[in-house]
């Protein structure tokens, strides 16, 4: 068996520590009353109606505008667009092209302290109509909920010219952008189409060294002035942007603007089905269950037992990162009680994954060989037991994925009203199952491998041999 450095175990041990505790706790700082998250934990998921409730409203095209029932389902799926680009998979969306109603419920987010219906709906009701215009006339302002100035409705020239549309526009980021002066401020990222970047391109020579400000629906959001003539179709959108605000407007962007103006029929609060004190009783149960695990696996497999106990630590960190939004890269997720359950029953396939290793390890110290041959030999008997055992769980995961997720691919056999619950099952369980396969296989045994060159650590006992045995 080619062996690992001995100072492996305790770089990998601490770094698994360290990161199961930021993805679970978070990483944050205040400035004054402002909380900046650098890295989000379990207080950042947005969980599900059934858990802290949320919003349900209806929507009807404003104005008596007569909507087709082509024109209702495009508006449907720019709503579904808006809410899965923000993370939000437990929703309940439905067109009813009879009366022209809309009827829309999803959950709360998660920083959302006032449950105010009418401000969360505006988040996926808003026509976002994304312009360019020449100067930055306005004739109303205001101010927002954070004191900020807010120029509104548009005037003279840049009422009357619109240059450009978010038709043009072919993808939109939240990203940082860095001044000259080092300081950093959130912008939104434009990649325009062939059109656009042809568009942009007379724009910004015809208006070099000129204002032209971008308007979202009848709010002036930046007002830059044209520096240079930009020919690649690449734009950024500059402002008074936080993470929260620029990622929500590349979403609206990116989603489209609604065919026709929702005007808001009815909306309301809707209760929880579990609740707050619910999820915290299911809480406490995990760790007193994590505990009586912890304690058997180090009894009957001790040293394998406890890297193991190590090595689910970090599947629970690395499970919990891919929900919260942990990874810059990855969206947040909405967890609902299905979804616990599916982190839960990965949990204990990571325990079924030790315990195989284990037991294959105990086997073939009783057979006789040496610790280094029982160790080889006993980690490559269980691989195949636990790939098999977890592909079908991945299998069965991205079907139930696939049927009841955002693309509704089986829809008309078992219904939209399914979408949130056991898509989110499905996902919690996949990434249990890779963050299984990360943890379990690679680093546990990477682990268990190093601490092994220690003399102290080489008594086959600790690994299930005879007492005593050396």
């Amino acid at each position: 068996m080619k062996r690992v450095p001995k100072p492996v175990f305790f770089i990998v041990a601490l770094l698994i520590l360290a990161f199961t505790f930021t993805a679970v706790f978070g990483v944050a700082y205040y400035n004054g009353d402002n909380k900046n998250t650098v890295l989000k934990g379990v207080n950042d998921i947005r969980w599900g109606i059934d858990i802290s409730g949320g919003v349900n409203a209806t929507f009807k095209p404003a104005n008596d505008y007569n909507a087709s029932p082509q024109e209702l389902d495009a508006a449907k799926a720019t709503i579904e667009t808006r809410m899965v680009s923000s993370g939000i998979t437990d929703y309940e969306l439905y067109a009813d092209s009879n009366n022209d109603r809309i009827i829309v419920r999803f959950p709360w987010k998660s920083d959302e302290k006032e449950h105010n219906a009418a401000e969360a709906i505006n988040e996926i009701s808003a026509t976002a109509s994304l312009t360019f215009r020449p100067g930055n006339s306005y004739e109303d302002v205001s101010y927002d909920k954070n004191g900020d100035l807010v120029q509104k409705v548009p005037s003279g020239e840049t009422a009357e010219t619109i240059l450009m549309d978010g038709s043009a526009v072919k993808d939109a980021v939240a990203g940082v952008q860095t001044g000259q002066d080092g300081s950093t401020q959130w912008v939104v990222n434009l990649t325009l189409n062939d059109e656009g970047k042809e568009t942009f391109k007379n724009i910004t020579t015809e208006y070099k060294d000129k204002v032209v400000s971008i308007w979202m629906d009848d709010i002036m959001i930046s007002a830059p002035t044209v520096n240079d003539v930009i020919s690649d179709g690449n734009a950024v959108i500059s402002g008074n942007f936080t993470s929260a605000t620029a990622t929500a407007l590349a979403n609206k962007i990116k989603a489209g603007a609604l065919p026709f103006e929702l005007e808001t029929v009815t909306y309301g609060n809707v209760s929880p089905t579990l609740g707050q004190n619910a999820l915290l009783a299911m809480g406490v149960a995990a760790v007193i269950a994590f505990i009586i695990i912890a304690i058997i696996m180090i009894v009957f497999y001790r040293l394998p037992g406890f890297i193991a106990i190590i090595s689910l630590l970090g599947q629970l960190g690395l499970s919990i990162a891919a929900i919260s939004g942990y990874f810059p890269l990855m969206s947040s997720f909405t967890m609902t009680l299905p979804g616990i359950a599916g982190l839960i029953l990965s949990i204990g396939m990571g325990v079924d994954c030790n315990v195989i290793t284990a037991e294959r390890i105990k086997e073939e110290l009783r057979g006789g060989r040496t610790l280094d041959g029982a160790l080889d030999k006993g980690t490559k008997n269980s691989l195949a037991a636990i790939i098999d055992g977890n592909m079908t769980v991945v299998i069965v995961s991205i079907i139930l994925m696939l049927v009841f997720g955002p693309s509704n691919i089986l829809s008309f056999i078992f219904g939209e009203a399914t979408t949130g619950t056991i898509y989110a099952f499905g996902y919690t369980l996949l990434v249990g199952v890779i963050s299984n396969f990360i943890m379990g296989i690679f680093f546990s045994r990477l682990m268990l491998r190093s601490i092994a060159g220690f003399k102290p650590f080489r008594n086959t006992w600790l690994y299930g041999g005879a007492k005593n045995g050396k």
